[in-house]
């Protein structure tokens, strides 16, 4: 078992392929985090730690004689506040007679082989491999409040997944002010902070910076995960690289509201505390009630950066994703948005479908517009039943008519929204979240379902469904086009009001999980506006996600650069587009618009009328490629190439199959130079003694020489271009 408990020091040690995590229950039985990082075997990591007095730092009153030891510098388990500690909390709660302090101490623990799962809300599926769980109780002598903290040991992954479980274990009722997921902290060997920020149209851009003392925050108070922080942080040193270096990842499995703070104290200490925005947020814990918080995953790497994103793409691929998808190639799609926008009829969809099929395309996706009064973004959004004077003759009919051209269909749906203008608001404006007397926060047009309540979720499953029987359906483009404000239930009590934010994204998992149990085969694909629900909460439900509404291929470069650090590149929908492009006005060759694309769940978003001979048969050959190249990219394992030629920006990106046979390297630059220096990259992940063809110049080379010497490509010239190397070796 990966779990190992010594009796006699009190220790518990977590073991990976490569990590191990300890914990000590000291003599008061707090429960101290002793060591997470590169494996040590069964040392005991307690030696690390002295005390000394720290000014301002009080004491337990166990240790008043010890000013030594002080819970304000003490590295622990799960922090709680008001007892003397200073920092970041992870757990805040108000007692019935006011009391906010809360002091978790030791009481049991077991472990199990086996994954622990959550009850409705998303988290690291088991399926193969060696998992265990270790469950420690933790409580307040004084108030009865406890927390379960367990502990998922993904033993081959490095992976270890932590929540907990708060529970009211007194005869009054408890309020919970903050109940994060996860508390880590670092005495030594984290000097940095690595955090994915952006806006709409450019998520995810890496923002690496020194810690100082003070606490850094990132997070979202939108009501989702947000298109400007993912809930997702690194933890470094200055000397971690790519390739080199410790690296920490945190990981929250969240849709909604989060925060992730990272403090460096005065002793040099540095502690993560990841969970649920706290901005808003209160719970009402009734005697003999549980508050479940969000699962978080960790992962360590020793080999920087690139080892660590490889962690997180291997646990999504194989044990968050839904396992029917796994390795299932999703279909290459035309999607009618940037083609037609609004305005279309059931003769032009079924013509840009005929067009689609000429291309090659698998799949034509309707966009927006097909149902209520929808012919803008004012009307509609709630009445989810076809626009029949604007689709003559259903939208059955003309599915079918598409199936009959070979082509899967797909549909765009945005169940969460709502119009004023809309026969569902008139009927039931109590179904939106807006606080009573005062005019609500619009944004598109729109307001947003309170996904809290059972009849609302209950009308929007009676409304999918019933599409999904008289429709022939492949795909479902789930949509969330704006932040969440007024965010009060007409059905909550008062002093429930501040749980409304949570329930509804537990609402929306509830809605998702049913559907998927409905029509298990049907592929839900992710969108927020793009990328604005861009995370493992989604993954769980939702295979894949539209990566960003930005679909200019320069800009793509850096945004799904960014997302791989956590996410892998099978989860990321990524569409060629019309060139100049829609949101940057911006020209691009098709050939980088594809092999970008490429790097993702290949479809277009363009009108193929507009395109000449040559680019169709462009389109063919990217089509046909990526079927080709699709296990080494959607499988292989991925890497980040970061070298640059001098004078010329570039980014470049490689594939690796399991069995190191084939690779893929893509390099592309966004601006370029006169008399440069030749564009030079160091390949990585072959064998060292194979022989590698290159599939577009011929040549053979070793892994070695490709792997140390590098290889150099021609000067770059010309608008935006990308180039592309297949390697493959002779199979041993």
């Amino acid at each position: 078992m990966s779990i190992r408990y010594y009796e006699e020091e009190q220790r518990f040690v977590l073991e990976t392929r490569n990590s191990v995590y300890q914990m000590k229950i000291d003599r008061t039985g707090c429960l101290r985090h002793l060591y997470y990082g590169r494996s040590v075997g069964s040392a005991d990591m307690n030696y690390l730690y002295r005390t000394t007095d720290r000014g301002f730092s009080g004491n337990p009153y166990e240790f008043q004689d010890d000013r030594g030891c002080s819970f304000d510098v003490m590295p622990q388990e799960y922090s709680t506040y008001g007892v003397g500690d200073y920092r970041a909390a992870a757990l805040r709660c108000t007692a019935e007679n006011g009391s906010r302090s809360t002091d978790l101490r030791y009481e049991s623990h077991n472990y199990k082989e086996g994954k622990y799962i959550l009850e409705g809300l998303p988290y690291v599926r088991e399926n193969s491999g060696t998992v265990d769980t270790l469950t420690i109780k933790l409580k307040d002598p004084v108030t009865n409040v406890a927390a379960w903290l367990e502990y998922g040991v993904f033993e081959e992954k490095d992976v270890i997944t932590r929540t907990a479980r708060i529970c009211n274990e007194s005869q009054d009722a408890v309020m919970i002010e903050k109940a994060a997921s996860v508390c880590l902290d670092f005495p030594y060997g984290v000097s940095e902070m690595i955090s994915f920020s952006g806006r709409h149209c450019m998520e995810r851009q890496p923002f690496r910076q020194k810690l100082g003392q003070n606490c850094v925050s990132v997070g979202s108070k939108r009501g989702m995960s947000s298109h400007h922080n993912n809930p997702f942080v690194i933890l470094c040193n200055d000397e971690t690289t790519e390739d080199t270096g410790d690296a920490y990842g945190v990981m929250l499995m969240y849709s909604g509201s989060h925060k992730e703070e990272v403090e460096k104290d005065q002793a040099g200490n540095v502690r993560v505390v990841a969970g649920i925005q706290e901005e808003g947020f209160c719970w009402k814990l009734e005697p003999g009630e549980a508050f479940q918080t969000p699962e978080t995953i960790l992962t360590y790497s020793g080999s920087g950066l690139n080892g660590l994103s490889s962690n997180y793409h291997r646990i999504i691929r194989e044990n968050v994703i839904d396992q029917k998808f796994r390795g299932k190639r999703s279909p290459v799609l035309l999607n009618s948005w940037e083609a037609s926008y609004f305005d279309f009829d059931e003769k032009s969809i079924y013509d840009l479908a005929v067009q689609a099929r000429e291309l090659g395309t698998e799949m034509l996706v309707l966009d927006d517009g097909w149902f209520g009064a929808r012919n803008d973004d004012h009307a509609g959004l709630g009445d989810w039943y076809v626009n029949e004077n604007k689709l003559k003759g259903g939208l059955a009919q003309l599915s079918e008519k598409i199936h009959d051209l070979g082509l899967q269909f797909g549909l765009w749906v945005e169940p969460e929204m709502v119009n004023e203008n809309s026969d569902l608001y008139r009927t039931h404006p109590d179904w939106a979240l807006k606080d009573p007397g005062r005019n609500p926060n619009v944004a598109r047009n729109q307001l947003v379902l309170d996904m809290s309540r059972e009849d609302v979720r209950e009308y929007l499953f009676s409304c999918i469904d019933r599409l999904l029987r008289e429709i022939r359906i492949d795909y479902m483009k789930w949509d969330f086009n704006r932040s969440v404000a007024n965010a009060y239930s007409a059905q909550l009590p008062p002093e429930r009001e501040g749980e409304v934010l949570h329930r509804f994204v537990l609402g929306t998992y509830s809605l998702l999980e049913k559907i998927r149990c409905a029509y298990p085969d049907l592929l839900i694909e992710g969108c927020a506006g793009g990328g604005g629900r861009f995370d493992a909460g989604m993954l769980f439900y939702t295979p894949q996600i539209w990566c960003s509404d930005n679909t200019d291929a320069v800009s793509r470069l850096r945004i799904q650069e960014g997302t791989s650090y956590g996410y892998p590149v099978c989860t990321m929908g990524s569409h060629v587009s019309a060139s100049p492009n829609h949101q940057t006005r911006r020209n691009t060759p098709i050939s980088t618009r594809g092999i970008v694309a490429s790097s993702g769940a290949l479809g277009y978003e363009l009108d193929p009328s507009t395109l000449s001979p040559e680019e169709k048969d462009e389109i063919r050959k990217q089509i046909a490629q990526y079927q080709e190249d699709y296990s080494l990219v959607h499988e292989g394992t991925y890497y980040r190439l970061h070298e640059k030629a001098s004078g010329t920006s570039t980014v470049c990106w490689q594939f690796v199959s399991a069995d190191r046979n084939e690779a893929l390297l893509n390099l592309a630059a966004e601006s370029v130079a006169p008399n440069t220096p030749f564009p030079h990259v160091r390949m990585k992940g072959l064998k060292e003694n194979a022989v590698y063809t290159i599939r577009e110049t011929g040549q053979q080379i070793s892994g070695a020489a490709l792997m140390y010497g590098g290889y150099s490509f021609d000067i770059l010239a010309g608008d935006y271009p990308c180039v592309q190397l297949h390697l493959a070796a002779a199979a041993d």
